[in-house]
């Protein structure tokens, strides 16, 4: 076998897929954007604008607001579109202009709290009906039997750019300010745009406005024990991971004195972890079966970054006691994400795809901003060190929710759902149809 040959023989048959190589390619882009993007913007208000702790709430809150308020309208709206490819270029387009406002008005010299609330704000709503549409493309490229090796693929690109994005943000911000940091987000942005527009797979149709249309994700998910107990237990890490993470990078550089080129570098080496999770998820999940890998992410995630509001004494110690929590609460994080992502895929039905994960996302992306405005209001009142350990310790509760449900018991993926009964059709749908003549068909 020539070179050539060995070497394309080590790539996932998916990635020999053109259509779902240009996917993952602007997905992998806009992945190392967005960790760019989370480590510059916050230090835009720490370093340009000097926030206090209640303004770093603010901030973190501002833009994961439209995760409570948008996700379920969202994901009704998207299930009733035909071509959410499309409408995902167009939030890619709009989230790199709003982006790239902030160094824009920095050079100006009028860069406010004001404008980064509002780009914030803007980011959250186009990012979450970008995931929702996102959900029904990815079943649209994939085959339904390869969910695991297709979210390790995606979750592997989110793990490099845990890896690549902290640490170049790190240095960017060093280099050029936080705010000039940003083009690079607008940047990738526009490379996913790009790589989307350059596919075209049959998506899902499109499901018509009905009675129930907007609640009915979130009628399947409180039927389904499995769907009841993860949702619980995301809800319960994701409101105490950001309270951490509102307040981690205010901690790191004011009370451990680590400069931004330090702490990118920290979370860079420390997101190795994601590597390694997303590398061998698929193989833990061979040996001991999707429920139980599921239930070992959920544990893995949140109990490393104990060591966080542990670490002090040396510089070494602090660094080393950093590193060992990124990288094991990065791999906890894969884990979950790939195994979990992958069985909730393959428990929605097609239908009611959108409107299940705007529901999902409503329920637990909706308790970030409350972490993040606990995450604020905790901060001032006792301290950042408290405050990390109330949410370190609290988050490691989400275990309560799935070791009695289910999900340890699930070996194998289950086939695909059956599709649920249309909706009856809303009072106007009716009488649309009724003063339609009938087809001759």
């Amino acid at each position: 076998m020539t070179a050539r040959g060995r070497l394309s023989a080590t790539v996932p048959d998916l990635l020999r897929k053109r259509s779902f190589r240009r996917y993952w390619t602007g997905q992998s882009i806009s992945l190392a954007g967005d960790q760019i993007s989370q480590i510059a913007l916050p230090l835009v208000a720490v370093l340009a604008l000097h926030a206090n702790a209640a303004q770093m709430g603010w901030l973190a809150t501002a833009q994961l607001m439209p995760a409570l308020l948008l996700s379920l309208p969202a994901g009704a709206w998207a299930d009733s579109r035909a071509y959410r490819r499309r409408i995902m270029i167009v939030t890619d387009l709009a989230r790199a202009v709003l982006i790239a406002s902030v160094p824009l008005t920095y050079a100006l010299g009028a860069l406010t709290f004001t404008q980064l609330y509002a780009v914030a704000l803007g980011i959250g709503a186009l990012t979450v009906v970008f995931d929702v549409c996102n959900t029904v493309l990815f079943v649209s490229l994939i085959p339904a039997g390869r969910y695991i090796e297709g979210n390790a693929l995606v979750n592997g690109s989110r793990a490099m750019s845990f890896v690549a994005g902290p640490s170049a943000g790190g240095l960017l911000v060093q280099l050029l300010t936080a705010p000039l940091a940003l083009l690079a987000d607008a940047v990738t942005y526009l490379a996913s745009a790009y790589c989307l527009a350059r596919i075209s797979p049959v998506e899902p149709s499109a499901v018509p406005f009905a009675q129930g249309h907007f609640t009915a994700g979130l009628r399947w998910i409180f039927r389904s024990r499995v769907m009841r107990a993860t949702f619980a237990a995301s809800a319960t890490v994701q409101f105490f991971n950001f309270i951490f993470h509102t307040l981690f990078v205010l901690y790191a550089t004011t009370e451990l004195g680590l400069s931004a080129g330090v702490l990118g570098l920290v979370l860079g080496a420390g997101a190795i972890g994601g590597l390694a999770g997303a590398a061998l998820t698929g193989r833990l999940v061979r040996r001991i079966g999707i429920g139980p890998a599921v239930i070992v992410g959920f544990a893995a995630f949140p109990v490393p970054l104990l060591l966080v509001p542990l670490a002090g004494g040396p510089d070494t110690l602090v660094l080393g006691l950093l590193f060992l929590a990124e990288f094991g609460s990065c791999a906890g994080a894969m884990v979950v994400d790939i195994t979990l992502g992958s069985l909730q895929t393959a428990l929605i039905p097609h239908a009611l795809r959108a409107r299940v994960n705007g529901a999902y996302r409503t329920l637990t992306h909706g308790v970030r901003p409350l972490g993040a405005l606990a995450g604020g209001a905790l901060g001032t009142a006792v301290g950042l060190r408290p405050t990390l350990w109330v949410a370190t310790a609290g988050a490691v509760l989400c275990l309560v929710w799935v070791l009695p449900s289910p999900v340890p018991r699930i070996r194998e993926l289950p086939g695909p759902p059956p599709e649920p009964a249309p909706c009856a059709p809303s009072a106007s749908a009716s009488a649309s149809a009724s003063a339609s003549p009938p087809s001759s068909g």
